[in-house]
């Protein structure tokens, strides 16, 4: 938002001590001090607060600053934020990874040991209140010209069924013309698979066995011992493997389709963990079957979570192996097959159908998994809805299901062209997954085309967006010092506050319990508008109070003593002395976010019965709308201001 102070305001800003200042300025420069004082002036009154709101930077010491690439909200109100290495290939050479945990309520911050470069993997919540995080990064990218050894994919086989074949970082596979090539990690291949084959005469006598042998197979990335293209090979060949005896020498060989001089994406790490957030550490689980960097993490209503996307351990792109995570066994299996771009937003709905709007972030072709539609996990098919707009210009796109949930609308808003495109758009649509053939309609236009742009339910009802920008990372400096609230009511945006500080790739925001969102991140790709000043990773927080608060910041409704547990279908009471002005109830899902991409983030419409002292909710029947887990409990008075939140577990 821009004022121009009138001729009196001029006047009195340039007058007094603000003279001394303005004394060696030139007239522009004067003019541009006197609207900037007056815009400071304006947006610190009480009536412009309770208009559009208001924010705060949070002073963070400097030994807490990190990049934060995750956030994610934990049952004992803590905020996780995870940068792993940051996007940082020094600290990622010096194994240096960074979990920060927030307090809001106390403001203050403490450093967590960080077993794994989480950079860049999945979470979702747990029905026990844990936080699963898996994938991240094993190796950092290369660019075309940067690549100095020729690199790729090599399958190491094995064909012993009587133990695996286990290799270390730095074992050496030899072409058959004598080229050698260095395994970047370790590897293990597990045994071979035996097969006994019986068969049987007429008479019934049994013929002697067979035995067929399977080989097992693992992949590792190599790069050549030398630098330059005699090492890129175009065909297929078998290779050697450098110092192998006996058994393990006659049964194991790697193959590889081609190794080139081409860039080398990320790659992928398969480790798991779960996050307890009352130890305050991260628990080891089984790993995934793929590794995976940049996948996307979506809770089931029975509280498994399919683990979806993802760039593998050689930095290609997953065709579509994903897999379900049980928190109860602790292990993986293989999920419905599918192919989706990296951190496809993927939302659960009624009836246990997942819908992907077209939302997602990173890497993959853009004629492939780009189209919105719906996924039956369970007959694996896939669904796709027409009515969307710009659909070249998906990635990067917010995305989210509005609330409340029962509504069944997910709403796509802005996004970019594939890549490092210059596109941007600032279209945004609902969809009606109720309707008996669903289709996407327009919603209001974002200010401009907007790319990154952090989206967050509020306990209104309304969606909070903020920040972005218009190019790819920022350039050209495009970052949008802009933010808006959505009434999915009325189909409008009204005006908010405007942020001070840019954000666009690597940021995140949140609902924090008291009712205020929490931004952090942002990663420019340059610093100034002629792109000349590479960037740096904005470390400052920023917290956006909504204009309820500054409202009724002295009569808020309070929810009082009752249960811990809420269950599906029952009504569960709370003592209050705000009954009688208590207008809405909701469940609110803390959100898990990364590359404005926040699967976990819902509101749930709680029936209320009102008594004398005391308010009952009753929880929905129905776990795809309400899955396991920890949820906020706000309430809401008749002029629209929230309470404070109360954690309860539902199942």
């Amino acid at each position: 938002m821009a004022y121009r102070p009138s001729k009196k305001m001029r006047k009195t800003l340039l007058g007094g001590g603000a003279v001394v200042v303005l004394a060696g300025l030139n007239a522009p420069a004067a003019l541009s001090f006197a609207e900037a004082q007056y815009h400071a002036y304006k947006i610190a009154q009480p009536k412009y607060k309770a208009e559009y709101g208001s924010w705060e930077r949070i002073e963070i010491p400097k030994e807490y600053r990190t990049n934060a690439i995750h956030a994610a909200l934990l049952h004992t109100g803590k905020v996780m934020i995870v940068a792993g290495s940051g996007n940082d290939q020094k600290n990622f050479d010096a194994g240096t990874f960074d979990t920060v945990l927030w307090d809001p309520a106390k403001n203050t911050f403490q450093k967590v040991p960080t077993p794994e470069d989480f950079f860049c993997s999945g979470h979702a919540q747990l029905p026990d209140g844990r936080l699963l995080i898996a994938g991240g990064t094993a190796r950092y990218e290369v660019l075309d010209d940067k690549v100095q050894r020729a690199g790729g994919g090599m399958r190491v086989k094995n064909e012993n069924p009587d133990r695996p074949l286990k290799l270390k970082k730095g074992t050496v596979f030899r072409s058959p013309s004598g080229v050698e090539y260095v395994a970047k990690f370790d590897v293990t291949v597990p045994k071979a698979k035996r097969e006994f084959e019986v068969t049987y005469f007429k008479s019934g006598q049994m013929k002697p066995w067979k035995t067929k042998v399977t080989a097992a197979e693992q992949r590792v990335f190599v790069e050549a011992v030398k630098d330059g293209p005699e090492a890129v090979a175009t065909k297929a060949a078998q290779y050697e493997i450098v110092g192998l005896k006996g058994k393990d020498a006659d049964n194991s060989y790697g193959l590889a389709e081609k190794i080139t001089m081409d860039k080398q994406d990320f790659q992928g790490i398969k480790a798991a963990y779960e996050f307890d957030p009352t130890a305050e550490k991260y628990i080891k689980v089984d790993p995934m079957q793929e590794a995976r960097w940049y996948p996307t993490l979506v809770g089931l209503e029975d509280g498994r979570v399919l683990s979806v996307s993802g760039l593998d351990d050689v930095g290609a792109i997953l065709p579509g192996d994903n897999e379900i995570y049980d928190p109860k066994t602790k292990k993986w299996t293989k999920g419905p097959f599918q192919y989706f771009p990296t951190y496809p937003a993927l939302f659960l709905t009624k009836g246990g159908k997942l819908f992907y709007p077209g939302a997602n972030a990173g890497y993959g072709p853009a004629d492939k998994g780009r189209d919105p539609g719906m996924w039956d996990i369970e007959k694996n098919t896939f669904t796709k809805v027409p009515g969307l707009t710009d659909t070249d210009q998906l990635e990067t796109a917010a995305s989210l299901l509005l609330p409340p949930v029962q509504d069944q609308k997910v709403m796509v808003l802005g996004g970019g062209g594939v890549g490092e495109s210059k596109k941007s758009t600032a279209r945004t649509a609902v969809i009606d997954l109720k309707e008996a053939s669903p289709a996407f309609k327009a919603g209001p236009d974002l200010p401009q085309g907007t790319r990154y742009l952090n989206s967050v339910i509020m306990p209104d009802d309304t969606v909070f967006t903020s920040g972005g920008s218009q190019d790819y990372r920022g350039r050209s400096a495009s970052n949008i010092l802009k933010a808006q609230s959505y009434d999915p009511k009325t189909n409008t945006f009204k005006q908010a506050a405007d942020p001070t500080i840019g954000r666009n790739y690597h940021s995140e925001a949140l609902l924090l319990p008291d009712g205020r969102v929490a931004t952090f991140g942002s990663d420019s790709l340059y610093d100034d508008k002629d792109n000349t000043r590479l960037g740096r990773f904005e470390q400052r927080m920023e917290v956006y109070t909504p204009p309820a608060l500054h409202r009724g910041k002295d009569r808020r409704p309070v929810i009082g003593a009752g249960p811990r547990a809420v269950e599906l279908g029952k009504t569960a009471t709370f003592k209050t002395a705000d009954a009688d002005r208590i207008a809405t109830a909701r469940l609110m899902r803390p959100s898990a976010v990364t590359h404005t991409t926040d699967v976990e983030q819902r509101s749930i419409e709680l029936t209320l019965k009102k008594g004398k002292g005391e308010v009952g909710v009753t929880v929905p029947d129905d776990a795809t709308l309400v899955p396991p887990g920890w949820y906020m409990l706000f309430v809401t008075d008749t002029d629209g201001v929230p309470s404070v939140a109360k954690w309860v577990k539902a199942s």
